[in-house]
């Protein structure tokens, strides 16, 4: 199956996005780096990104996935390559990392839109289902990988790179076989061509982007990138190193993909389910804050990488059924877009954190996230979502 190959793409991609992050730790200790300097180090990914995904979605609309997504494919395995040549250098890091961003931006707007148009014939929320899959599979399986090797392996800070940008080339190979899928025809100008004019959505449902969608996909990752990046820089984990961090990495989006396929039985649920969740770590999240306790740390982790997972599941698949004729791309990147202003969590909370405590930027995360997960239950009801 086709759809199979642009998965594998996908997920190869991915892997990349959170291979830094057990290795903070090690560049902290290397570098004599404070927590503000490291979320933001995670966080200036996004800055990369979201330009990145505004730009590409819109452009494959118009030139066709095959021909914006390989060249990304082909940077993210360069963007790795240069982070196994930046270990003992901030600005080289900062420079890896906002590139990562640019390169994951073009392939995840890009290849969501493939993934999903190759799915077609497998019904309506197939292709948001396999592509959340792909995309939390890779969040996870790359820092476990990258952890275990940054404690266990030599060359912490080069050689999971270089397993990546093996991976990548796999990928690559698989992506080059694939159909485009993007009608490209001269006859195409005749009524269906994507112009900056046209409209993102059908008529009427804007309010949804805006009150639904968006604060749905800004879930999507400041639900895990504060269990992996800010409560291990925040509060001192037990049995510390690098291996715990990717570890904990690993669970948090581990639970991400496992929940994913959960959006088939759960319909205009899942965002509901996922939020809930999210509102549920948070809360664990600030217990372990507060007490020290790993019990509480345990049920964090995977509870805020499931509500994650659930609502990138959720959003994909809205953003199928909104998305005007011949947008799809567009409006995949415009929630990408949001999703990625949730790497600013981490960074928001190591600020509070330092005027207070590492306890009531959480626990004021739980309230945020129980106010949404309140606001989707009418949308959910009347199976808007």
């Amino acid at each position: 199956m086709t759809w199979k190959r642009a998965v594998f793409a996908l997920f190869a991609v991915a892997a990349g996005t959170n291979v830094p992050t057990p290795l903070l730790l090690v560049y902290q200790e290397r570098l004599d780096l404070s927590a503000e300097v490291l979320t933001a180090l995670f966080g200036c990914y996004a800055a990369g990104l979201v330009p990145a995904l505004m730009l590409a979605g819109p452009l494959s609309d118009r030139l066709g996935r095959r021909r914006v997504a390989i060249p990304g494919i082909v940077l993210s395995g360069l963007a790795s390559l240069a982070f196994a040549a930046a270990g003992g250098s901030l600005l080289l890091l900062f420079a890896a990392r906002f590139a990562q961003g640019v390169v994951s931006g073009i392939v995840f707007s890009v290849g969501s839109a493939w993934v999903g148009e190759l799915s077609k014939a497998s019904g309506e929320g197939a292709g948001g289902r396999r592509a959340a899959v792909a995309m939390t599979a890779g969040f996870s399986l790359g820092p476990l990988t990258s952890g275990l090797l940054g404690q266990y392996a030599p060359a912490p800070t080069v050689l999971p790179y270089l397993v990546h940008t093996v991976l990548v080339a796999v990928g690559l190979a698989f992506a080059v076989r694939l159909p485009e899928t993007v009608d490209l025809s001269p006859g195409r100008r005749g009524g269906t061509e994507a112009t900056p004019a046209a409209p993102l959505v059908r008529p009427g449902d804007g309010l949804l982007v805006l009150s639904v969608l968006a604060p749905v996909a800004v879930c999507v990752y400041a639900f895990p990138s504060t269990i992996i990046s800010a409560v291990p820089l925040l509060v001192e984990l037990p049995y510390g190193g690098v291996a715990v961090t990717g570890v904990l990495a690993g669970v948090t989006l581990g639970a991400g993909t496992v929940v994913a396929g959960l959006q088939r039985r759960l319909g205009s649920w899942t965002a509901v389910v996922g939020t809930g969740a999210g509102t549920v770590g948070f809360g664990c999240a600030a217990a372990f804050a507060s007490t020290g306790a790993l019990p509480w740390l345990v049920l964090a982790a995977p509870l805020l990488g499931a509500g994650g997972g659930l609502c990138l599941a959720a959003g994909l698949t809205l953003t199928a059924r909104l998305a005007a004729p011949s947008r799809l791309g567009a409006l995949t990147s415009l929630f990408l877009s949001f999703a990625y202003l949730g790497f600013a969590a981490p960074f928001a909370m190591a600020v509070a954190a330092g005027a207070t405590t590492a306890t009531l930027p959480l626990a004021a995360a739980a309230a945020l996230a129980a106010m949404l997960a309140l606001r989707l239950v009418p949308v959910a009801r009347a199976g808007q979502l």
